[in-house]
């Protein structure tokens, strides 16, 4: 696993490997925790392996601090019909508790839109819960604009089935 070299010496950032398969699902499960989401995490080491790591829907990026890991960041390719180019959407950005302030979420977010520049991609987005002034703030900070105008609709469940059948002949 190559490290990446962060501008904090004691930060460094690789990207995952189907061996921090289980750190991945702790970090998903700590994140839904922290949005009181606890519920909905249905996601197993298993389907993360065969997603990740086998049909390769998504890359995740472990956050390193003291060489102890402190956070992820897990992403994928979208694409803009109006660019016409590719796009990184965050899914998840995560960062232990006891590391925030420190710098970590900032690099991880800056090192990602580099990552979307060296990929020739047109933008890099994702979406923030209303509730979650905290992490508002900190991407206002950062130059990031919500999408207000945008409203995200999601079919899953039963509700995914029902419009899946209206295909069938």
């Amino acid at each position: 696993m190559e490290s990446i070299a962060t501008p904090l010496t004691q930060l460094k950032f690789r990207f995952a490997d189907v061996n921090d398969v289980p750190l991945i699902l702790g970090f998903i499960k700590e994140l839904a925790e922290y949005e009181k989401m606890s519920n909905e995490v249905v996601a197993t080491e298993e389907v993360l392996r065969n997603s990740l790591f086998e049909r390769k829907m998504a890359e995740v990026i472990i956050a390193e601090y003291n060489q102890k890991p402190v956070g992820f960041a897990l992403f994928f390719h979208n694409f803009s019909t109006f660019l016409g180019r590719p796009g990184i959407y965050l899914e998840d950005l995560y960062i232990k508790p006891e590391m925030r302030g420190k710098g970590v979420g900032k690099i991880l977010l800056a090192y990602l839109a580099q990552l979307t520049l060296e990929r020739n991609c047109g933008r890099l987005e994702w979406s923030c819960l209303d509730w979650n002034e905290p992490s508002i703030h900190f991407y206002r900070n950062l130059g990031a604009a919500p999408m207000d105008e945008w409203t995200v609709f999601r079919v899953t469940d039963q509700a995914l089935d029902n419009l899946a059948k209206q295909f069938l002949p």
